[in-house]
Parts: structure tokens; sequence; C-alpha cells
């Protein structure tokens, strides 16, 4: 009898035991029914289903920003361009890396290099000043090749005061007209005397005065003020009174 009991006790304690150790694994898994969505992960079953969806753009192509300090592209001279202080130029001696790079011309107009006298380069064209610059070299190489580039033009410049909306210095486009100027400077105010606006020109070290404007006959078509509206060049001062 003692016998017994002894047995049936181990037993129970042996069933308790198992079953505080079974492995979580063991255990039944729920299954959902079908159709239903679970969390991270999708059943695969069911019509009903929420599925989720990229964000918008998702996989499209992203455009590539311009990387920094990319070449500026060189500026296209007009036809009657000479060049003037502040415009930049690349100059390059071919199988001489040293001389290679950008120069800007200085307010006195002149260029300098380590190993040249100052060489004038203001009021030339480009190919004017790459055969200076040819002739310069040779004295330092052999039949030299020289490649003159304008990389960009600050020089040509025009000036507009007055009776406008924004008065100051504006660059010179190509076959920019009085016209074209007061209308990149704001316009003309109310109180303009729009009769009497004038063009004043250096020449030969002198202002003159080589212009006087009807803007409102301009604007109107009239034929004999469309001569009024000149073409200006560089150093070309427009007054608004």
């Amino acid at each position: 009898m003692a016998v017994t009991k002894l047995r049936g006790r181990a037993g129970w304690i042996a069933v308790m035991t198992a079953a505080m150790v079974w492995p979580a694994w063991a255990a039944p898994q729920s299954v959902p029914p079908a159709g239903t969505q679970v969390a991270g992960q999708s059943t695969g079953r069911g019509t009903g289903a929420a599925v989720p969806q990229p964000p918008p753009g998702a996989g499209k192509p992203v455009a590539t920003p311009p990387k920094p300090g990319a070449a500026t592209p060189p500026a296209t001279p007009p036809p009657d361009y000479v060049i003037g202080p502040d415009d930049v130029l690349t100059i390059s001696l071919w199988k001489d890396a040293t001389v290679n790079g950008d120069v800007t011309v200085r307010p006195d107009g002149k260029i300098s290099f380590a190993f040249l006298n100052e060489i004038q380069a203001a009021g030339l064209t480009p190919e004017q000043l790459r055969a200076v610059l040819t002739t310069a070299f040779s004295t330092y190489q052999q039949d030299p090749t020289v490649t003159l580039v304008v990389k960009q033009i600050n020089s040509r410049k025009v000036y507009i005061t007055g009776e406008v909306g924004r008065p100051g210095t504006y660059p010179l486009t190509e076959h920019m007209t009085v016209v074209n100027l007061i209308s990149v400077a704001g316009g003309v105010s109310a109180y303009a005397h729009k009769d009497n606006i004038s063009v004043l020109r250096i020449v030969n070290g002198v202002n003159v005065r080589v212009a006087k404007i009807n803007y409102d006959d301009i604007i109107d078509g009239k034929v004999a003020a469309l001569k009024q509206n000149i073409e200006l060049k560089p150093g070309d001062q427009v007054i608004v009174p």
C-alpha cells in the first residue's frame, strides 16, 4: 500500500515537472482565419486583406544635383567683343602646366605672369591677345602653342540713373537698346521726364550725349522716335531725369 502511494506521488511529480519544462515551440500555434492581416506579414490567403503600398514616388529615379565646384562653361563673346577690366580669361601654354589657369584682367587693363612682364589685355580681341602672348612666350619656349578662352565677361556694363525703378549697373547683353535697359531697371517712374532721356558715351576720353530720347514716342511706335532707341555700348550711361 505504501509503495503504491509513493509511485502515485512520484508519477504526479514527474507529470508536473514535464509540464514546466515543455518547450514553447511545442505549444500549438493559433492560425489566423483566412484573409486576416497580421502585423509585419501577410497570410497570402483571402481577398479582403489590406496590402501595404509603397510611398508615392518610390522607385522613381532621383535627379542628381550638380557637384560642388563643377566647371563653369566659357562665355560666348559677341562679335564686337574686346577684352576689358574684370574679365576672366583661361590661358594655357602647351607642355607647361605652370602657365595653365584663369587670369583676371586688372583695373588698369593688364595681366601678368611670374616670368613675363605685364601685358596689356584690355582693348584687344581674344585673338589679338593670343598672338601677343605667343610672341611673349617665345622667349621662354620655342614655338609656343597658346590657348585663350574667355571664361567670364564682366567688363561689358551699362549704367542707368534717375527716375527708374532700380537705378544701377547692369551687364550689357547682346543688342541691348535704351528701352531694353529701362525695362530691366524696372521702368520709368511716374515723375520721370520721359521726353528728355539722355545717353552719355565716352568718346576720346570725353562724355558726349549721343542720343536724346522721347520714351513715350518710342513706345507709341512713332517712326522718327524709333531711331532714337539706339543700341548701347559698354560704358554707356542712361539718364532719366
